[in-house]
């Protein structure tokens, strides 16, 4: 089982899954195979140079999907978490959304450039992630998880009741566009 997590920088993506994966070494998961690896592909990508350049403009590595599609096929049981992280084969894809506001103090909060937080915050209201990973996909396996004021345990919960196969497929229930108006 490969489940991706991923949403909009700024969603809780590395909070979640760094609860389900403190979970899941403490023995508190309902999660039955606790063998599943999280991999953190922003880590991965920075420590084995996973990138051919760097964009000057947003002032971030362009990663090697290649590169990053061969590291991740060592893998059989993971969640993989990342920005990218429904680019790569999953049987189940999660995608964090937050408001769009939110989202933009919530980067801004974290240091980001004005730019870069309202361009992430637009993003997330036109669905970008979630479009591409309905597309790479299909319906059948993306769930929706809203983190907008909402504490990083119940989401990781969410989270955890998706890999666990307790929870039903959610594309399309989440809609931000109104931010845009």
């Amino acid at each position: 089982m490969r489940i991706a997590v991923t949403g909009t920088p700024g969603t809780g993506k590395t909070t979640a899954t760094e609860l389900l994966e403190e979970r899941l070494a403490d023995g508190e998961s309902a999660i039955e195979d606790d063998a599943l690896e999280v991999i953190h592909l922003n880590e991965t990508l920075e420590k084995e140079e996973l990138y051919t350049a760097i964009d000057p403009d947003r002032e971030s590595k362009i990663a090697d999907l290649d590169a990053l599609a061969d590291r991740l096929a060592d893998y059989e049981r993971a969640v993989t978490e990342s920005h990218l992280a429904h680019h790569f084969e999953a049987d189940r894809v999660v995608v964090l959304r937050c408001e769009p506001s939110a989202l933009k103090e919530r980067l801004l909060e974290r240091g980001e450039s004005e730019a870069k937080a309202t361009e992430n915050a637009e993003s997330e209201a036109l669905d970008v992630v979630l479009a591409e990973a309905v597309e790479e996909h299909g319906l059948e396996s993306v769930y929706e998880i809203d983190t907008s004021d909402r504490d990083p345990e119940a989401v990781a919960a969410d989270l955890e009741a998706v890999v666990a196969g307790d929870r039903e497929p959610s594309a399309g229930e989440v809609d931000f566009v109104g931010y845009l108006e």
